[in-house]
């Protein structure tokens, strides 16, 4: 079993940071989905498609897989860089873009 880990990105519809202070460890898939041939849900064998842990830094996670014995990888978070624009700022004469309809 081979876990993520790594840092959500911020919820797009949302100008908030949300859940993105976290760190989280989940398990790669071991079995693939399958669907149910009667209803066509998708389903899957693999109870630690369930498995979410969260924690406040990266240093802590890995610690936890080390110390379970979890094979992990550590996908680098990219920094969030907050659009520091207004609305007033798309009505301004000097855009660098025109505003047109």
């Amino acid at each position: 079993m081979t876990a993520r880990i790594y840092r959500p990105a911020p919820n797009a519809m949302q100008s908030g940071r949300g859940n993105s202070r976290h760190w989280v460890l989940v398990y790669e898939p071991a079995v693939p989905r399958s669907i149910d041939p009667l209803m066509g849900y998708t389903s899957s064998s693999d109870p630690t498609r369930q498995i979410h842990l969260t924690f406040d830094s990266q240093e802590d996670a890995e610690a936890y897989a080390q110390k379970n014995g979890i094979a992990y990888s550590v996908q680098q978070a990219q920094d969030y860089v907050p659009k520091r624009a207004s609305y007033p700022d798309n009505f301004r004469a000097d855009r660098k873009t025109p505003w047109t309809h």
